[in-house]
């Protein structure tokens, strides 16, 4: 599948003023997949994954029983500022969202190197600082304890780390997504049109190693899967 990238563009750029970013910033190429192939290439890599690339078209699978849901991924040299682009579809109400991760494998101080995440379902977009939020270590070992140990003031500071964002997606259809980060402000647009726009810190984090799918938990397909960058100086 082609994507239609001068419509996209031109609409991002529009949609993303705040942070003032030109149309054609992000015409580094670092990865590209159309799923053409018989299986995954080898720069993919896979974390608790059963999904597989079948007629053209990557079908996210988290396989039965798992304790997580599959990640597909693929790593990179470090960027600070990154534009993912991906066609994806709900092929039934089984699938309940997917998740685009951008981390850094070498930071340890979030939970598994997470800087910045955006989920999506067919009626929200959620945007996450992961880096300082929701995976931070000691807010993640909070949450992970029984009762949470969340203080009043812990919940008031990750209201300010995540925004959600109303959407209405068909089943079925076939919808492009593009995210780009810009520093600390991270902007969403889907079929070409502004979803919206989220700053936080954690989002500026200079060296993203990975980026990734998680699938939520089964139906979501992908296709025509790129990550770029603003060219080098």
């Amino acid at each position: 599948m082609k994507l239609l990238l001068p419509l996209i563009l031109t609409s991002f750029a529009a949609t993303l003023s705040l942070a003032q970013i030109p149309a054609d910033s992000y015409t580094r190429t670092i990865f590209s997949d159309d799923f053409s192939g018989a299986g995954f290439g080898k720069r993919w890599g896979h974390y608790k994954s059963g999904s597989v690339v079948k007629d053209g078209v990557l079908m996210g699978i988290t396989p039965e029983g798992s304790d997580h849901n599959a990640v597909d991924s693929v790593t990179i040299e470090p960027e600070p500022d990154l534009e993912m682009s991906v066609k994806f579809r709900f092929v039934s109400d089984k699938a309940k969202s997917f998740n685009v991760w951008f981390d850094d494998k070498n930071y340890k101080g979030s939970h598994a190197g997470h800087i910045c995440s955006v989920s999506v379902s067919p009626s929200s977009v959620a945007i996450g600082d992961a880096k300082t939020g929701n995976f931070r270590n000691d807010i993640y070992e909070k949450k992970k304890a029984t009762p949470s140990t969340l203080t009043a003031e812990d919940k008031a500071m990750l209201a300010t780390k995540n925004k959600t964002l109303p959407v209405t997606l068909t089943l079925q259809d076939w919808h492009t997504l593009v995210i780009r980060t810009k520093g600390d402000e991270l902007g969403v647009a889907i079929d070409g049109k502004a979803v919206g726009s989220f700053k936080s810190e954690g989002v500026g984090h200079e060296t993203k190693t990975l980026v990734s799918l998680t699938t939520n938990q089964v139906d979501v397909h992908y296709d025509d899967f790129s990550i770029k960058a603003p060219a080098k100086r």
